[in-house]
């Protein structure tokens, strides 16, 4: 078998999309500065530029059978990567070459790569390549990895975000809990610039939450990178005199200051997480060796793939660390399945369960066969590959040149 092309497909923003995440705000790695509400735009413009909103990829061989895959934030410059760089590299080769494959794709961009958007670039058509192998075996992809490790994935909701209508916020963390999850993420609103009233509110946010669902739900809190060392410190430590009791905080710091993740984790008893923002085994290395954090969170589709993933699952249970991935999706989910040391993982409702129709749930826009939760748990299919398909009239409503 040999791969003959590689289409590469923009998707710009859908119109009637909410330009950002539900919820009136949240704390961001801009809330540093006094006019972060400009940077970050109508359209968000300082996280996600220009007018590309998701990045495809469609892998062909010549037996007839594709692989689809995703971009991880979906920057525009990925497309030009792809088309230009990686195409020429796997185009011709045999797909079951998986490991040659991501090698020459990662070594043949190290001069400009190494991170961010050319790795989010190599894990889309690594994806596809992996769905590949999965139709040409006949196999999902879980059995490609080890197999299954339990019958059913236990999910938290992750659809709670800063609200300054407060009975609002408890409503909607309530009503995860009436479908039947028993764990729920929230974000942070405040950062070191709001002083002490802003830490007092961040409480405010994370109490409402933990008075509306009780002490027996398991709740997490993000913080998206918009704090320092020392306001991490504080702020944990009042969360943790208040009693809040949480299961992690997310991303206290930006990705790049590991000794800062160290110092947070060793100064509170709140375990910390991480790696949303990472990339390849060599950055896992990094965090795992200076003990940072408590959870990994690499996402499938930022990291380099099925091909790399596997390796930092393997790496993190020789240290009993848990892998929580960021984002839902069946890239993730069949990861979370084959792996023992993965025992939650995150779900973004779709906009029928109530969530709001933007960045964070336009996956389920763009794809046909995303699992949806059932009482707080995900059963996966056992069709073969990843089990999914585009939504091909979407795409050709949404795509741009």
């Amino acid at each position: 078998m040999r791969i003959t092309s590689l289409e590469v497909i923009v998707i710009g923003c859908p119109p009637e999309f909410s330009q950002g995440a539900e919820g009136e705000f949240l704390v961001t790695p801009l809330h540093i500065f006094p006019d972060y509400q400009k940077l970050l735009g109508p359209r968000f413009v300082g996280l996600r530029a220009g007018p590309a909103y998701a990045i495809l990829v469609r892998v062909l061989t010549d037996e007839g059978l594709y692989g689809i895959g995703s971009v991880g934030a979906g920057n525009g410059a990925a497309a030009y990567v792809l088309e230009h760089h990686l195409k020429p590299i796997v185009v011709g080769e045999n797909p079951f070459n998986v490991e040659l494959l991501w090698e020459k794709m990662f070594r043949g961009t190290l001069n400009y790569g190494r991170k961010g958007l050319v790795l989010e670039a190599i894990s889309a058509v690594d994806i596809a390549i992996w769905d590949i192998l999965g139709k040409a075996t006949g196999q999902p992809v879980y059995n490609l990895l080890g197999g299954k490790t339990r019958d059913r994935l236990r999910l938290y909701a992750s659809r709670l975000y800063a609200q300054r209508d407060l009975d609002l916020l408890a409503s909607q963390a309530a009503s995860f809990v009436r479908q039947g999850f028993t764990a729920l993420k929230q974000r942070f609103g405040y950062g070191p610039r709001d002083g002490v009233p802003g830490m007092r509110r961040n409480l405010e946010l994370v109490k409402t939450v933990r008075d509306a669902v009780g002490p027996d739900i398991e709740l997490m809190a993000d913080a998206y990178m918009g704090w320092d060392v020392n306001y991490a410190i504080r702020m944990i430590r009042m969360l943790e005199d208040a009693g809040m009791d949480l299961k992690w905080v997310e991303e206290p710091v930006i990705p790049d200051d590991i000794d800062g993740y160290a110092q947070i984790r060793r100064a509170v008893r709140t375990p910390i997480s991480g790696g949303e923002h990472e990339f390849t085994r060599y950055g896992y290395r990094e965090l795992i060796r200076k003990e940072a954090v408590d959870i990994l969170q690499p996402d499938v589709n930022r990291v380099g793939g099925i091909t790399e993933a596997r390796k930092i699952w393997a790496m993190a249970a020789a240290y009993n660390l848990a892998v929580v991935p960021h984002a839902g999706q069946l890239h993730n989910y069949h990861l979370v399945m084959a792996h023992l040391n993965s025992p939650i993982a995150e779900y973004f409702p779709p906009a029928t369960e109530g969530g709001a129709r933007d960045d964070d749930t336009l996956f389920w826009e763009l794809f046909v066969g995303e699992p949806v939760a059932e009482g707080g748990f995900l059963t996966l299919s056992e069709k073969p590959g990843l089990g999914l398909e585009f939504n091909e009239e979407n795409l050709r409503l949404w795509r741009i040149a």
